[in-house]
């Protein structure tokens, strides 16, 4: 019997990427005028944010502790890409978002699954006058010269498409990608960094619209997917190891610290019913994509928590920044 048999989530912030003396850099563009929202949820202003900061925040982006901090994402996410070459996998079902990559406001799925044969990963196009440390910070998630290739697993695809509509999920669905990007970030970091040459598993991109309002997934619908997906599986033909990702979050682009070590807990725990009371406030900016560790932890509870850690990579006084989770169930 097929099975879901590894869970692994992560986070892919553009931070990953910068070394620790770029930080300020992503923070002067926080000050200048970046659409920032509170810990709970409400628009507000960068000097508003700095207002109300805790004064300790200033010591932890202190050079030193930034560099301890971006060195331990790296190795975090060293380890991961190792739990999914050791997992030997036959493939991997990625839960990730996109924004503006290949869906905008004229067709925004709520729940999209590719199941073409493959999937793009083409240079990203930027402005000439772009600095070099943002395109740098951005190059985690595509190839540098060419347009490349990677496998999906599209028998896969299909069949959770078709089961989950079964189970009342009314599921989009494409086999190609109609823009020119190519694979969006959330799938583009998991190829880029976390799988090598030699280490390329098939994915099923399952792409979450966590950012946009009106149809984001509410918390408990999410976990309700995993769940879903993981019967899915189950009722797949044959014997396949099935790994299943969540690509994102946690809090940012002001970080949380409270919200995602809740998270973390609740993923722990396998508490079900905490991960599904988060108030959907708390859930949009990029802290909307904690929905897909929300839908992994559905999937993977028949699992145990393996590992997990959390790096709250703050960037500026005013508490912008990055929550960086990382966890394995197995």
């Amino acid at each position: 019997m097929a099975d879901i048999v590894l869970g692994i989530g992560t986070s892919h912030s553009p931070l990953l990427n910068s070394p620790a003396e770029d930080y300020p850099k992503h923070a002067a563009i926080d000050a200048a005028g970046r659409k920032l929202l509170d810990r709970n949820g409400r628009p507000c202003t960068y000097g508003e944010l700095l207002e109300k900061a805790d004064p300790s925040i200033k010591a932890q982006i202190e050079p030193a502790v930034l560099e301890q901090r971006a060195a331990q994402c790296t190795a975090n996410i060293a380890r991961l890409s190792r739990e999914l070459a050791d997992a030997r996998l036959d493939a991997l079902i990625v839960i990730g978002d996109d924004q503006h990559e290949q869906f905008f406001d004229d067709n925004m799925p709520a729940i999209l699954i590719y199941w073409g044969d493959k999937i793009e990963n083409n240079p990203l196009h930027m402005d000439e006058d772009a600095p070099q440390f943002w395109r740098k910070a951005r190059s985690q998630y595509h190839v540098a010269a060419q347009s490349r290739d990677y496998p999906v697993d599209a028998k896969l695809g299909l069949h959770l498409i078709e089961r989950l509509i079964d189970q009342g999920f009314d599921i989009s669905q494409s086999k190609r990608l109609s823009k020119e990007h190519g694979e969006g970030h959330a799938f583009g970091f998991v190829h880029q960094r976390m799988m090598t040459d030699d280490t390329i598993i098939p994915i099923v991109p399952v792409a979450l619209n966590t950012y946009f309002p009106p149809n984001q997934p509410r918390p408990s619908r999410c976990y309700a997917l995993g769940k879903a997906i993981r019967a899915a599986v189950r009722g797949a033909d044959g014997d396949a190891r099935v790994g299943i990702l969540a690509s994102g979050g946690l809090s940012h682009f002001t970080v949380d610290e409270d919200l995602d070590r809740a998270v973390l807990d609740a993923c722990k725990r396998n508490d079900g019913e905490a991960l599904c009371s988060i108030p959907v406030e708390k859930l949009n900016s990029g802290s909307s994509e904690i929905r897909n560790w929300i839908t992994v932890a559905g999937a993977a509870a028949h699992l145990k928590s393996d590992w997990q850690d959390y790096v709250p990579c703050y960037r500026s006084a005013a508490g912008t920044g990055c929550g960086m989770g990382f966890a394995v169930w197995k």
